[in-house]
């Protein structure tokens, strides 16, 4: 297990975005782009994937610590920063095709009834 593997299953584990892993990075001064972030979780036989080195996961690690534990001088307690995470709000379900079309006609409009109409 190499440490892209590592670096994926963590990501994985603790639920992370690209920006919050970005932000853990922060806490220990090791910046990282986004877009060079994603090249560790491509698959290997990927053009654009990119080796983990251990500075990156070491560095990764460091700032998960300080990230769910805190420092000295503001300790934290690991449960509460997990359960922290905010939940993906729910996708309201759309209303059907026959609803939005009975929106978009005008009521003041009477129906017309036309002298010529065909018997079926």
């Amino acid at each position: 297990m190499d440490n892209n593997d590592v670096f994926k299953k963590l990501r994985v584990a603790l639920m992370l975005r690209d920006d919050e892993i970005v932000d853990i990075l922060k806490l220990v001064d090791f910046n990282i782009s986004k877009s060079e972030l994603g090249a560790f979780f491509r698959k290997e036989d990927h053009p654009n994937y990119r080796e983990c080195g251990d500075q990156v996961l070491r560095n990764f690690l460091n700032g998960l610590v300080i990230h769910l534990r805190g420092t000295k001088d503001n300790p934290k307690n690991p449960g509460e920063v997990l359960m922290k995470k905010p939940a993906k709000p729910l996708k309201q379900k759309r209303p059907d095709f026959k609803t939005q079309q009975q929106k978009r006609i005008n009521k003041d409009i009477t129906n017309v009834k036309y002298k010529n109409k065909k018997k079926s």
